[in-house]
């Protein structure tokens, strides 16, 4: 039967939805409905239930967004321990270094860097047990963060850490100089984790080259930890100026399984993008202390969506 774009209903309508597999159920808060509208997006062919008036029914979808970022970290070790159990090659974590509400830009950038450093190093302590430290490398963009990162964040650590450029001559200009991965990767390696690749431009293509030539067809595993990718796929990047760039949205992108993601926006319409791995991706509202489901599917929405489209759909704020 077709759904008309308005129902009206003069009771309480229960509405349960499925929580995901090997996902702890926690609740968000939607009051007792009155009037329920269902929202068809033309660009996302899917359906979003929005919800008016004052009660409490409950919706289980998964994960609920953190408090404060130790919980964040332990969330994002979860997510990411499912993801290896489910033999997942190349994963995103992505989030907020300057604030758990913060919008990329809200930090300077050699801070936001800093606090991701500090920020990796407290997650690595959750995620790798000691025996496996010595085959767990870490790549920082350059020579220079790995000299910073052992002298701070990492000093005294069992890991491997690395780098994926190196200055050149030219570095006053944007330039700087490959190092060939294979070089640098040893046969004991098991885990890469990859740090903010999104500085220089070809510090991403230097992570394709690392997953082509030595995690593709090995029992490894890449992690991208605050690269900024939403810049590649929102096409920040020209084609005509950054061919090779732009095409990894076509190359490297679809098979990466983003296991923690926490994007925010502001203004009028303000929200929240969260991804818990495997759980659906939600958009959220903060109204007072607490997050409110607006919307939830399986597949990622398009930033633009998000802001265009899911978020004014609200019904409440």
């Amino acid at each position: 039967m077709p759904l008309s774009n308005s129902i009206a209903i003069g009771a309480k309508v229960p509405i349960a939805i499925t929580s995901p597999p090997n996902v702890t159920a926690v609740n968000c808060k939607i009051p007792s409905v009155k009037t329920i509208r269902f929202a068809k997006f033309k660009r996302l062919g899917l359906f979003t239930c929005s919800a008016s008036s004052d009660d409490s029914s409950l919706v289980q979808l998964g994960m609920p967004f953190p408090r404060d970022y130790s919980e964040l970290l332990e969330q994002a070790k979860t997510a990411t321990e499912l993801a290896l159990k489910d033999d997942k090659k190349l994963m995103e974590i992505e989030f907020p270094p300057s604030g758990l509400e913060s919008v990329p830009g809200d930090g300077e950038g050699g801070t936001e860097m800093t606090e991701s450093m500090q920020l990796i190093r407290e997650f690595c302590d959750r995620l790798i047990s000691p025996e496996k430290a010595a085959r767990t490398r870490i790549f920082f963009p350059e020579a220079s963060e790995v000299k910073f990162a052992r002298n701070s964040a990492f000093e005294g650590a069992s890991l491997k850490l690395d780098y994926l450029t190196k200055p050149s001559f030219f570095e006053d200009f944007g330039f700087s100089e490959k190092v060939k991965m294979s070089d640098r990767v040893k046969p004991e390696d098991e885990l890469f984790l990859v740090a903010y690749p999104y500085f220089n431009v070809n510090e991403m293509l230097v992570v394709e080259e690392l997953y082509r030539e030595a995690v593709a067809n090995t029992a490894r595993k890449l992690i991208i930890f605050n690269g900024e990718l939403d810049r590649i796929r929102s096409g920040y990047y020209p084609p005509f100026f950054y061919p090779k760039l732009a095409n990894l949205s076509k190359t490297l992108l679809p098979m990466m399984e983003t296991v923690y993601y926490i994007h925010n926006f502001k203004g009028r319409n303000g929200g929240t993008l969260f991804r818990s791995y495997p759980g659906p991706w939600k958009v959220l509202r903060k109204v007072g202390n607490k997050y409110i489901c607006l919307h939830h599917q399986e597949v990622m929405p398009s930033l633009k969506e998000v802001a265009l489209d899911i978020l004014p759909s609200g019904l409440w704020v």
